[in-house]
C-alpha cells in the first residue's frame, strides 16, 4: 500500500514521493522535488504542493497503529510558509509508541478527541520552509450489541 501512494495521482503529478518509512508505519519521510509543474508564478514550490506532502501521514500513522476499533479523520490544518521552497524539500512524520498509547488512552477515557501534531518542511540544507499543525480527530467505535 505504501508503494502505491507514490502512484496516487495527486502525489505523482505534484512531484511528491514517500522516500522512507518504518516497517511499523510510525515514521514516513516525504520528498517534494521542485519541477516545472509544481512551481508557482515566481518559480518556488506551490503552497498547495507543500501542504499536500504533509496531508495524510499523521492520520495514516494513527489508522495503522490504533487498529480497527478507532475512527480516525483529518480535522484541520494550519500551514505557515516561512521561506520559499527553491529546490527539493522534505518532511518527516513520526510518532513514538508512547504517543500512540497516549492517544489511545485519552480516546478510551473520553470516547473521542482531536489531537494536534506539528510538522516542519525543510530543504536539503535543513532550512525551515514551512511549519504545519495537523488536527486529527480520533473516536472509539461503538460496539454493536447483539440483539437478544
Amino acid at each position: 500500500m505504501i508503494r502505491a501512494i507514490n502512484w496516487y495521482p495527486p502525489y505523482l503529478f505534484s512531484g511528491i514521493q514517500v522516500v522512507d518509512y518504518a516497517p511499523d508505519f510510525r515514521m514516513f519521510k516525504v520528498r517534494l522535488k521542485l519541477t516545472w509543474y509544481n512551481r508557482n508564478l515566481i518559480g518556488t514550490a506551490f503552497g498547495g504542493s507543500l501542504y499536500s506532502m504533509c496531508d495524510p501521514f499523521f492520520m495514516f500513522i494513527l489508522l495503522t497503529n490504533l487498529g480497527k476499533e478507532y475512527i480516525v479523520w483529518d480535522k484541520y490544518a494550519h500551514i505557515e510558509f516561512v521561506k520559499p521552497g527553491k529546490g527539493t524539500v522534505f518532511a518527516i512524520f513520526s510518532m513514538r509508541e508512547e504517543e500512540i498509547n497516549h492517544v489511545r488512552n485519552i480516546v478510551d477515557e473520553q470516547g473521542k478527541h482531536v489531537f494536534e501534531f506539528p510538522c516542519e518542511v525543510k530543504d536539503a540544507h535543513g532550512n525551515l520552509i514551512a511549519r504545519l499543525k495537523k488536527g486529527v480527530y480520533v473516536k472509539k467505535k461503538e460496539v454493536q450489541k447483539p440483539n437478544s
